[in-house]
């Protein structure tokens, strides 16, 4: 899975700068930024992640 386009959809969908999103989801405001310049996320970031997204949305992404 493609961590990126997922967390882009919900910064548009939710109208959330990206570093609010990273404070908030894994406690990191660069981590969105960093992704857009090739990081790559452990597994346990990414299941953090989408379970951030999940309870934001009440859906799964």
């Amino acid at each position: 899975m493609q961590l990126l386009p997922v967390i882009e959809r919900y910064l548009r969908t939710s109208n959330t700068p990206p570093t609010r999103f990273g404070r908030e989801a894994v406690r990191d405001p660069r981590f969105v930024m960093d992704l857009r310049n090739g990081r790559e996320p452990r597994g346990r970031t990414v299941a953090r992640v989408l379970r951030y997204i999940e309870r934001m949305t009440g859906r799964k992404p």
